[in-house]
């Protein structure tokens, strides 16, 4: 029986879920794309809408469906109306992708990128967030939990701070939506964006995002797809919504979009109180090896552990633990590179428990790593 410790790449999908997906499939094979669509249009039109609204407590014309968070970020942030000058403030956990906007951005645009300093502890600094904020600041990017180490931001905090000014406020929840209560509404953000396939347990190849009514508001956006638009006349077309559907294309994987209607259901049926326990057991466990370092900034942090060993390579470690049945995954430095660079880490072992696991899986993690390590 295999332990999976990668739920922060992709968690194993419940048995809802594969049948939802499989069950679609084979109507469509049997009856055909179009009419297995309607058929269950409630849900791909309606359902999933609702469920996705309730895990990101966000009103549901807020929500939009993509096929990944990248895509989801990318999709409102490139249309911003950010002007020459304007100051864009990351933290030093800011992934990659977004950073490869943000510096195509401020190519084309003329902007500001600034990082927001962070106290010994690692914590983002809000003393200084709160005495350098002015209008010019057009948007704030956060990542709720980063993809490299397990240190949770303060996202609400930070959200009151930003609440009297005009910039716009987005969230990368993709680490924490499925794993930690995630509420928008509590957060404050103009936009939240989240993949289905990490501890939501849903299927690869599905993002969604809440975006609130300020960015919808602001945006122009080069085309309009027909699920959300008519042509009226013979150079003008009409727009039906004023939803976060705008954003979306009128194509996609229905299999899969069944399947995260199904993930998010389950997820909002659970009674679990999360993997917080089993963090601590497996950060123990990585202590208690002679020669490891753990990747731990911060003051709060989420089921997710970074370390290094002070011989054996993380493509190494994973690779041994994988021959033990233990599923985990090497964090690579330049998908979270403000931080990774500042700690000098180029790679490192990334292990994400769930809630699913159990004491025993963390019992069978510590006996490999011994192996592996020793």
């Amino acid at each position: 029986m295999t332990v999976h410790f990668n739920n922060a790449g992709a968690g194993l999908m419940p048995a809802a879920v594969t049948q939802a997906m499989t069950g679609y499939l084979a109507e469509e094979a049997q009856g055909g794309a179009y009419e297995t669509e309607q058929r269950h249009a409630d849900t791909l039109e309606r359902g999933v809408y609702e469920q996705l609204a309730r895990v990101l407590d966000a009103p549901v014309d807020d929500i939009a469906l993509f096929d990944s968070a990248t895509r989801a970020w990318t999709s409102v942030v490139s249309h911003l109306p950010f002007a020459a000058g304007d100051r864009i403030w990351i933290t030093p956990y800011e992934y990659a992708g977004n950073l490869i906007l943000w510096s195509e951005l401020r190519r084309r645009l003329d902007l500001r990128i600034e990082v927001v300093p962070v106290l010994p502890d690692g914590d983002p600094d809000l003393d200084w967030m709160s005495a350098n904020i002015g209008d010019d600041v057009a948007f704030v990017s956060v990542p709720q939990v980063p993809s490299g180490c397990g240190i949770v931001l303060p996202v609400e905090e930070i959200g009151r701070i930003l609440a009297p000014w005009r910039c716009f406020y987005g969230v990368d929840a993709c680490q924490s939506v499925g794993q930690l209560p995630v509420s928008a509404a509590s957060i404050g953000c103009d936009l939240l964006t989240a993949a289905g396939r990490k501890y939501l347990r849903g299927p690869r190849g599905t993002g969604f995002a809440a975006i609130g009514p300020g960015p919808r508001a602001r945006v122009t956006l080069p085309f309009h797809d027909l699920h959300i638009a008519d042509v009226v006349a013979d150079h003008a077309y009409e727009v039906r919504t004023e939803s976060a559907r705008r954003f979306e294309y009128a194509e996609r994987a229905n299999p899969g979009v069944m399947g995260l209607d199904a993930a998010a259901r389950h997820h909002l049926a659970r009674t679990d109180g999360g993997p917080g326990p089993l963090r601590d057991a497996v950060r123990e466990a990585v202590e208690a090896v002679p020669g490891t370092r753990l990747i731990d900034p911060g003051t709060r942090h989420a089921a997710l552990v970074t370390f290094t060993h002070d011989r054996v390579p993380p493509r190494q470690i994973r690779d041994g633990l994988h021959g033990r049945g233990v599923n985990v995954w090497v964090a690579q430095g330049s998908h979270t590179p403000l931080y990774m660079r500042t700690v000098g880490v180029d790679h490192a072992v990334r292990v994400s428990p769930h809630y699913y696991n159990s004491p025993a899986d963390v019992a069978a993690f510590a006996g490999a790593l011994r192996d592996v390590l020793r």
